[in-house]
């Protein structure tokens, strides 16, 4: 059950669109790995989150909207930066798996933080198993992870680099002010 919810809530997500982007750059492989590896770990804290505290952790999402906003906001700013590199640089950057998979597996793990599918598992480990809840919903983020990493495979290889900055840049930069104004939302 925790599979299919969290593939049907992160169709049209924010987490498909850096998928794509972070695919347009770096190998397909690896951006999955840093996906998998994010959403092991976010999943799993959600089902201890659900499993030990319930809805307790509710009270605290529009802190961690902000925060995650701010640090989209920071991924913007340094997507961006990446301009001075020189050609052989940005050769290694594009081909170093461990920096690839860090980054990728970072922005993601923040872009969950707070997100509905983790609220959805929280929200599921309360009332199932923890185990079957973590694995189920870690694939299912994987899953709809997939096909937007197939899609930025393929785009990557035909737009400019400096597109492809910049359109990750604004992608960024548009998460971050939705997560802090959705804070801010909550807040008031």
């Amino acid at each position: 059950m925790s599979t299919a919810v969290i593939f049907v809530a992160e169709l049209g997500d924010k987490s498909q669109l850096m998928a794509m982007t972070f695919a347009a750059r770096y190998r397909a492989r690896d951006v999955l790995i840093g996906i998998t590896a994010a959403a092991a770990l976010v999943h799993l804290a959600s089902v201890g989150i659900g499993y030990f505290i319930g809805d307790a952790f509710a009270d605290h999402q529009q802190w961690i909207s902000i925060v995650a906003g701010l640090a989209f906001l920071g991924f913007a700013a340094w997507t961006l930066r990446g301009d001075e590199l020189t050609e052989d640089e940005a050769n290694k950057a594009r081909t170093s798996q461990g920096a690839a998979i860090l980054a990728v597996g970072i922005a993601f793990f923040l872009a969950e933080l707070g997100d509905k599918t983790m609220l959805a598992t929280i929200t599921l480990a309360t009332q199932e198993g923890w185990l079957g809840t973590w694995i189920g919903s870690t694939l299912g983020m994987v899953a709809a992870g997939a096909l937007p990493i197939g899609v930025g495979a393929v785009l990557g290889k035909r737009l400019p680099e400096h597109i492809t900055k910049w359109g990750a840049a604004a992608l960024f930069v548009l998460f971050g002010i939705l997560l802090v104004v959705d804070g801010i939302r909550m807040i008031a």
